[in-house]
């Protein structure tokens, strides 16, 4: 049976004719931790004296153990401070980010660390490595342990900042290698038959409209009539929409902020997408006559909306294209990859990396370079053929190059 709380007692021992004062501590189990303070005073005529030297020490550990505990009562669980640190926060972070940590905390944080009864000023680098190791046994690869480790390296340099804590402790854990992410997609010929198969459904334009300019799913979602230029036949991407919960309850967000300022684009409008998008308007036109007052009037300016007008939930959009490919009997992707698909096109097509990056909206050229290099086969053609010119040994020199080279 556990005894905490146990109070330090001491007492005197003769040692080579000096006095050696034993100090008994205990930790939160009840377990001794006896401690030896030589007091070098001689035990002939000296007992009252070696007495007042062990009770100021005993003083002194009384007192040390006043602040500990009274530093454990100021510092919260790290568990509760968690999500104190995620609610102020959150003013200054993307809603979809503040979603993403909302979720780690709820799945696996909360319960890592509140389990374990840390306090903040409690957590040391090993209990990090522990959560790295829970991760891993779970199934998770590295990435998920590299990004539910920025969640708490964050929150410990907030305490760091805020003079909370002295350290971070966090950056004394190595993280795991990333896991380089290579991309599916499909090829013309699929998307052909993805289109042709899902022609009739309501998501139909979602699915064209992503694929051929490779949209985000927000950003597809966020695509409205005003941003469609029929005139100069021009395609904005100028507005997202997201989901969250607020108060337990899912909520659509809408608003003119996307991932970076390299997401605002202006594309030009492709003529079989401008007759894809007629063709939307005047089905919206016959719902919104046909259901009268049941349509939803709070997105006529949106393009992508069911049968009552209604913007498509992001999750929706997950969740039926999913079940659409099941249905058809297609290959397995998730929607993210209709983007992935565009870009493994224009590179098909010989177009630029560059100019790719610009379609997409990549904020750095790297960022496009990482996930499609490996599908740029057109610049590894040029090098092969380089390379097969250079060295092919039926292949005459020049006559001027053949005079230099004797000349050498």
């Amino acid at each position: 049976m556990k005894q905490k709380n146990r109070p330090i007692t001491g007492n005197l021992k003769d040692r080579d004719g000096k006095y050696t004062a034993i100090i008994n501590a205990y930790d939160e189990n009840g377990k001794r931790q006896q401690k030896y303070h030589a007091l070098g005073i001689p035990v002939k005529g000296n007992k009252r004296k070696a007495e007042a030297a062990l009770q100021e020490i005993l003083r002194q550990y009384e007192s040390e153990e006043i602040k500990i505990e009274k530093a454990k009562a100021e510092s919260p669980l790290f568990a509760d401070f968690l999500k104190e640190w995620l609610e102020l926060t959150a003013p200054t972070i993307e809603r979809t980010t503040y979603q993403s940590y909302k979720s780690m905390i709820d799945a696996r944080l909360d319960s890592f660390f509140r389990e374990r009864k840390l306090h903040l000023d409690e957590v040391e680098a090993r209990h990090i490595r522990e959560l790295h190791q829970s991760i891993f046994a779970d199934g998770c690869n590295a990435n998920s342990v590299i990004h539910y480790h920025a969640v708490v390296r964050k929150a410990l340099q907030y305490a760091v900042k805020n003079e909370l804590i002295s350290t971070n402790v966090a950056d004394k854990v190595d993280r795991p290698k990333k896991n380089k992410y290579l991309a599916s997609f499909y090829s013309k010929a699929e998307l052909t038959t993805l289109f042709e198969s899902t022609k009739d459904d309501p998501m139909a334009i979602v699915i064209q409209l992503a694929a051929f300019y490779g949209l985000r799913r927000s950003e597809v979602l966020g695509l409205r009539w005003s941003s469609i230029d029929f005139v100069q036949n021009t395609l904005s991407v100028n507005h997202k929409v997201t989901e969250g919960k607020v108060d337990g309850k899912i909520t659509l967000f809408t608003e003119d902020k996307l991932k970076t300022k390299s997401s605002f684009r202006t594309l030009p409008l492709i003529p079989c997408v401008r007759e894809l998008l007629f063709a939307a308007k005047e089905r919206q036109a016959e719902y919104k006559a046909l259901f009268k007052g049941s349509y939803c009037k709070d997105y006529e300016d949106y393009i992508c909306v069911d049968q009552m007008g209604k913007l498509f939930r992001p999750n929706y959009i997950t969740d039926h294209f999913k079940l659409l490919l099941s249905q058809n009997r297609l290959r397995k992707i998730r929607f993210h990859d209709l983007r992935h698909s565009c870009a493994s096109l224009l590179l098909a097509q010989g177009i630029a990396m560059k100019q790719i990056q610009d379609w997409l909206g990549h904020s750095t050229f790297n960022t496009t370079a990482d996930i499609y290099s490996h599908l740029d086969f057109s610049s590894k053609q040029d090098s092969a053929n380089a390379i097969s010119a250079a060295l092919n040994p039926l292949q005459e020199e020049p006559e001027e190059q053949q005079g230099m080279t004797m000349q050498m």
